[in-house]
């Protein structure tokens, strides 16, 4: 096609791309019709300062007030999770959200609390929080009236509840291990109250009221004929002929005049968008042409992108979590204070501490570059973001900008669980902090947190890289399972995957990973390196130590004799009968994990079984077949 041509077809364009847009300053506005209020199927209309994301009418909403559809349910999503929209009131500037995993659940026992992504939200007056109390010894007291919640308890883990008082700060408690507190509307007439008289399961179904600022919009615009719309940064009000200010103010004839200063600024507004649009459309063509004829490229055209970088592009367009916040990198160096503090450093790249706008720190995975086709990426930011749960970490946001690529946490203060286990770590408070009930409650919280991972959620989530340097420790030292780089989703009905190349690191990988000639690849390949990592928590170091006596070399078979024997265990800080029974425990669990054959290793809800239930009952495993790796 010659140059000519080319250019004959562009003017052609420009002049159609003018004409539509000058009639559209004088038409009707499309985004009239667009805005008009809709349902998800169930729940309230959504109107103005909401709207529903992912119907193209973006535009119908503040910026806060995003709206997903899912399973005909209404969803607002903050960082702590999803909630279902119950009703919303636009007289009161009122809505009403449940939390979703609450909605129409068996077993009401929430995993986590709201925390407000739009400072302008404030709760009505009559706000209350439920509080829960997990994982609590039978002599727990508290202050307040409490009852027990029995789906969230057994015969070791108890669970409590209370109703908290606005504006009463309750702390986990001598005697619990974590706390989660939930908000609630109380009656109007309805005084605060112990919590055995009143019903707190249906006080959680019926969720918590928040309110959003005034804005005269809603009622000028409405009033006049219009509906309220969000355009370049304000907001504006969409009429049937056309967009104003504030509200509709029509003409004689009934449709908007162009007459007057208005009109022309918007008319010469329109001519200058058309000629700009005309240049960036001739460069384009330009460099098209200079591709195809001599095989270059112009110096104003870019080079298109990879394959990878298309990739990630495509899964981030059509799969953008609806919890997760994307970040520029120019807002991630603002965060991290240009990269001041940096955590630690890896292969991946390194991590630095940030800080949000609402005074939350966070941890900021910085990536190097992206591995195939950006397959560590996409896993990361898809994997995680389809959890909630206490024992896997949260992700907050990421960044994908060029070839900056970032990945943003919630802030762990205590780092990974490698550096406080292995004794050779000269940072290691291995000895001082982490007792043998702290390292049974870490191995234990870890086993939830893989048996959710594996059964808890709509699809199977396999990690494929359990180790300690993957597990972060909270200020209370609970676990969280991190990394998940190298992580396949597969159906939940799936027991064996497609082979798949050796991922994870030496050590802990499961032998029907790298080795064909074992069973296939499943969720017991995380089975497997769970137990190896448990057996270096009990032995404080690697579990192949190459400076350690030769009896010692390989971990899991010196331990193995010693259990097989009914030896002396011969390990450090075990004080008194409990943590023998906890030592043995862990020890026989692991075992148990790393058997060559995936059907004789326990799934995880098995583990946590064998964990919490009594040491008489645990048979000694069989002896693992091979040697160290």
């Amino acid at each position: 096609m010659e140059l000519l041509q080319l250019y004959k077809i562009t003017i052609s364009f420009f002049i159609i791309f003018l004409l539509f847009h000058v009639q559209s300053v004088v038409s009707a506005d499309p985004r009239y019709e667009a805005c008009e209020p809709r349902n998800c199927g169930t729940g309230p209309n959504i109107s103005y300062p909401f709207y529903i994301h992912g119907a193209g009418v973006d535009f119908c909403g503040q910026p806060g007030f995003k709206v997903l559809c899912e399973e005909n349910k209404p969803i607002y999503s903050t960082t702590r999770g999803p909630y279902v929209v119950k009703d919303i009131s636009y007289t009161n500037q009122t809505f009403r959200l449940v939390a979703a995993e609450l909605d129409n659940a068996a077993c009401l026992a929430p995993s986590h609390y709201f925390i407000f992504d739009d400072s302008s939200l404030r709760f009505l007056s009559n706000h209350a929080d439920i509080q829960f109390f997990y994982g609590c010894n039978e002599t727990f007291k508290l202050k307040l009236e409490k009852s027990s919640v029995p789906c969230a308890s057994n015969s070791s883990y108890h669970s409590f509840v209370a109703l908290v008082p606005n504006g009463v700060t309750m702390s986990v408690g001598e005697g619990c291990k974590s706390t989660i507190a939930v908000p609630i509307n109380l009656d109007g007439d309805q005084s605060i109250q112990t919590i055995t008289t009143v019903d707190y399961v249906e006080l959680l179904k019926t969720g918590f009221t928040l309110e959003w600022p005034g804005d005269a919009c809603g009622t000028i615009c409405g009033e006049s004929g219009g509906r309220c719309g969000y355009d370049n940064g304000v907001t504006v009000c969409f009429c049937p002929d056309g967009t104003h200010p504030e509200s509709c103010k029509k003409g004689k004839s009934g449709r908007t005049t162009l007459i007057g200063k208005s009109g022309r600024t918007t008319l010469i507004a329109v001519v200058v968008a058309s000629f700009v649009a005309f240049l960036v459309v001739s460069i384009i063509i330009w460099c098209l042409w200079r591709k195809y004829s001599i095989n270059n490229y112009f110096i104003f055209c870019w080079k298109p992108t990879n394959k990878a970088r298309r990739d990630v592009e495509a899964f981030l367009r059509n799969n953008s979590p609806i919890s997760v916040r994307r970040y520029s990198y120019l807002g991630v160096k603002k965060m991290t204070n240009s990269f001041s503090e940096r955590l630690g450093q890896g292969g991946y790249g390194s991590v630095y501490k940030g800080k949000l706008r609402d005074g939350r720190f966070v941890a900021v995975k910085v990536l190097n570059k992206l591995k195939g086709n950006g397959e560590e990426f996409i896993n990361e930011v898809a994997t995680i973001s389809r959890t909630s749960h206490v024992n896997v970490v949260t992700l907050l946001g990421f960044c994908y900008q060029g070839r900056k690529r970032a990945l943003i946490y919630e802030f762990m203060p205590n780092g990974s669980l490698e550096k406080f286990i292995f004794e050779e770590n000269p940072e290691s408070n291995y000895h001082n902090k982490l007792g043998w009930e702290m390292l049974f409650q870490i191995s234990l919280g870890i086993a939830r947190g893989l048996e959710y991972l594996h059964r808890g959620c709509n699809t199977r989530i396999l990690h494929f890289d359990i180790k300690p340097h993957n597990i972060l420790l909270d200020e209370n030292f609970s676990p969280k399972i991190s990394d998940f780089g190298l992580a396949r989703v597969c159906s939940r009905d799936e027991s064996i995957i497609s082979k798949l190349s050796a991922r994870g690191t030496a050590g802990y990988i499961a032998p029907e990973v790298f080795c064909r000639n074992f069973r296939g690849v499943s969720h017991k390949s995380d089975v497997y390196s769970y137990g190896m990592m448990v057996l270096e928590m009990v032995g404080g170091r690697k579990n192949i130590n190459v400076g350690g006596h030769t009896s010692q070399i390989y971990f899991p078979h010196w331990i193995y004799k010693r259990i097989e024997l009914n030896e002396e265990l011969g390990l450090e800080r075990i004080v008194d009968e409990e943590d023998q029974i906890r030592v043995k425990k862990m020890i026989m669990v692991s075992l148990w994990c790393i058997q060559t054959d995936p059907l004789n290793r326990p799934a995880m809800s098995e583990v946590i079984e064998m964990l919490e239930g009594n040491l008489d009952s645990l048979k000694v495993p069989p002896k693992p077949f091979l040697s160290s790796p």
